[in-house]
């Protein structure tokens, strides 16, 4: 289709085109990286081979997946204040994460020969994707945009992500609270302190990656690029959580098959919860949270747009109750379909940026 850039310039863009560019450098990135570690890559330690079996595992799973849930009447419901454009995708079977997400645990798990880290990293996963899980099953119950209220969602996400930081006790490394600052060589104690902020990560993560995902491909294809530059960073430290991010990115990859640009399956809460809560995690056993602040700068940046909609309202509400906007709508990406941009042109831009931040990411810190 045509993207118009500017009423003098156009580019043509696909959304197999983006989600098979994507997956071409992610698969290169990889056997280059495994290439540099001395790590061959049909290694069970490796990118490479949890990557390609992920994707190709949720690929072929989609196969039968997917037309269950149309079986089941699993279909998306559109917001009528969204953009108009989006109403079409009305019906669209959503709760996508039950399968892709599974299928990025299980391979990570087998591969790391059940490692302790990442049993408790896919635990976390597993448990964020419950969450959106059961949201997604009310909003389907209920046929409205309202699945379970914001207050019970984020007291399941405060619990799941106490347990986590509880087992970060039990495990007893406490150099994890001393957050490492890359590139200046500096190391901040944050004792106590350091444990309200795991959880404000694990759920701001989570509730970030929720909110990019709105549009054909665009929260899959981000995360499979954090995720993976995260995996290559942590590898010559953690190769077994090197082994979890490269699975889960490949899980995103294979689910682009479906989810690209037009969509025949959408993640859901199940799946984008999930997905927020792995990063988070990996990031906190890590070290790596100032490096997971930069990798999700897409995230971020979607929720500040939110956070800024809500706030400017309220300051400029008048008289009669009603405020001034300073979108057209939020998140960002939904503001930008609304200013003339396409789909597939926020997708292909939301993730040259993300391809950006992991290089940076990447380049400084190897």
């Amino acid at each position: 289709m045509d993207a118009k850039l500017s009423p003098n310039q156009s580019l043509n863009f696909s959304g197999i085109g983006l989600a098979s560019l994507l997956a071409l450098l992610l698969s290169t990135t990889a056997l280059i990286s495994d290439w540099m570690g001395n790590r061959t890559p049909w290694a069970t330690t490796s990118l490479t081979l949890p990557l390609l079996l992920s994707a190709v595992g949720v690929a072929i799973l989609g196969q039968w997946v997917i037309p269950l849930l149309q079986t089941l009447k699993t279909g998306q419901i559109i917001r009528e204040d969204g953009p108009q454009a989006h109403l079409k995708k009305a019906g669209t079977p959503t709760m996508g994460g039950i399968f892709f997400i599974p299928v990025a645990v299980i391979i990570a798990c087998i591969l790391s020969d059940f490692s302790e880290n990442v049993l408790a990293v896919s635990a976390l996963t597993l448990s964020y994707g419950l969450i959106g899980w059961i949201d997604d099953w009310q909003i389907l119950r209920r046929k409205s945009n309202k699945g379970i209220s914001p207050k019970m969602k984020l007291a399941l996400q405060v619990i799941f992500g106490a347990v986590f930081c509880a087992w970060l006790v039990f495990k007893g490394d406490f150099s994890i609270t001393n957050i490492h600052v890359p590139w200046v060589g500096l190391s901040l104690p944050l004792g106590l302190l350091f444990w309200p902020v795991a959880g404000f990560v694990l759920v701001a993560q989570s509730n970030a990656t929720n909110l990019t995902d709105g549009i054909d491909g665009l929260a899959a294809g981000t995360v499979a690029i954090a995720i993976f530059a995260l995996g290559v960073i942590i590898a010559p430290t953690s190769p077994d959580l090197m082994v979890f991010c490269a699975a889960v990115s490949g899980s995103c990859l294979g689910f682009l098959a479906y989810n690209r640009n037009p969509a025949s399956v959408f993640m859901g809460d199940t799946g984008s919860l999930a997905l927020g809560g792995a990063l988070a995690a990996v990031a906190l056993l890590t070290n790596t949270l100032v490096v997971l602040f930069i990798l999700s700068g897409i995230f971020f940046v979607e929720t500040l747009s939110v956070m800024a909609q809500v706030g400017y309202y309220k300051a400029t509400k008048g008289p009669d109750g009603k405020g001034k906007r300073l979108f057209k709508m939020a998140p960002l990406h939904h503001h930008l379909e609304l200013t003339g941009w396409s789909e597939l042109q926020v997708v292909a831009v939301f993730y040259i940026i993300a391809a950006f931040l992991a290089s940076v990411c990447i380049m400084s810190i190897k």
